[in-house]
């Protein structure tokens, strides 16, 4: 898969978008903080273990998801792109291959509208996925709502 940033249509990509009430920069260290990311990344009953996190273009970061009845899941990514505090975008090593695409926008002083894009290279790829993500997605989001209001800057 390819370090450009996927150009995509509707149907090859999943789309969450959430308004948090929360400034700017304290949204954007929650994505770019492995201690904090650590403690939200993932649905509901998800638990990581960060193995490296190399915060820049061209970085790593390898995890393991453990899933709340059985299971680990191996992540390796790279990060292909990031501009502090606006956007952060990485791409996938591991199986299912899609790139994220993060984008944060200030609204307000304590508001950050967050857009998260999974990018695929086939609508077929994108299709398979999208029945079990997009509610994990907004459990995910969940939980970064909680792991946001337990920060300060």
């Amino acid at each position: 898969m390819t370090s450009a940033i996927l150009s995509t249509t509707p149907d090859s990509e999943i789309v969450t978008t959430r308004v948090l009430n929360f400034p700017q920069k304290l949204v954007y260290k929650a994505w770019s903080d492995p201690e904090h990311l650590k403690n939200w990344w993932g649905p509901k009953g998800f638990t990581n273990t960060f193995h490296e996190f190399d915060f820049r273009e061209g970085g790593k970061w390898t995890f393991t998801m453990h899933g709340p009845e059985a299971g680990n899941y191996e992540n390796d990514v790279e990060f292909i792109k990031i501009d502090k505090p606006n956007l952060i975008a990485w791409k996938r090593h591991s199986k299912p291959l899609f790139q994220i695409l993060t984008t944060f926008e200030k609204i307000a002083e304590n508001q950050t509208k967050v857009v998260f894009k999974m990018l695929f290279e086939t609508v077929e790829e994108c299709q398979k996925l999208k029945p079990y993500v997009v509610d994990k997605n907004e459990e995910n989001f969940d939980k970064l709502e909680v792991e946001l209001s337990k920060m300060t800057l």
